[in-house]
């Protein structure tokens, strides 16, 4: 991980994917990164404080009978990590913030030239969602330790363990994608 580029060469906003509590039910499997929880409540603290454009990202599923859909106990948002009033909430129904939204609308309305991602999970909607940001021009960058993976089936019998997929995807992503860094140093820039 790296530090934080500077947030302020352009208008930033926050943008937590998917912190619901679906993803502590036991059918999601175990989980890597213990802090996640207690690293999203800093970052969002921090930021909220700095006064900064803030917008909840929501899986609101489609598929029967899943975990994240309208109505399920786990779609709620997680303790502490809830959209305040006036906050806006951008519902998604796949694994990418801007497709079927109006996430990218918003944000340019804005003039947000730099978006921060942290959330559920790395592997998915958060590395989806930054790999379409940096391909619509936006500094990205994904505070990697309030992310989180879960175990995943190799597809031939083994298991991808949630902290290889972690580093992979934010290896990946640092690549070419986003600037990865933790949340110490972006609380750190916006307490400057």
């Amino acid at each position: 991980m790296t530090t934080a580029p500077d947030l302020w060469s352009s208008r930033a906003a926050l943008l937590p994917v998917d912190l619901q509590n679906a993803f502590d039910l036991p059918s999601w499997g175990r989980r890597n990164n213990p802090e996640l929880d207690a690293n999203s409540r800093r970052l969002l603290a921090a930021w909220r404080r700095a006064g900064l454009p803030l917008l909840h990202i929501r899986h609101d599923s489609v598929e029967p009978g899943s975990t994240l859909a309208p109505g399920h106990p786990g779609h709620a948002f997680r303790a502490g990590l809830e959209p305040r009033e006036g906050e806006p909430v951008v519902a998604k129904s796949v694994n990418c913030a801007f497709i079927g939204t109006d996430l990218d609308l918003r944000l340019r309305r804005l003039g947000i030239g730099t978006v921060v991602l942290l959330g559920l999970t790395t592997d998915m909607c958060v590395s989806t969602t930054a790999r379409v940001a940096a391909n619509l021009g936006y500094r990205t960058v994904v505070a990697g330790d309030a992310c989180a993976c879960f175990d995943l089936p190799d597809g031939v019998g083994g298991t991808v363990t949630a902290e290889e997929l972690h580093r992979a995807h934010l290896a990946t992503l640092a690549a070419e994608f986003a600037t990865v860094t933790t949340t110490g140093a972006v609380v750190e820039q916006l307490g400057a």
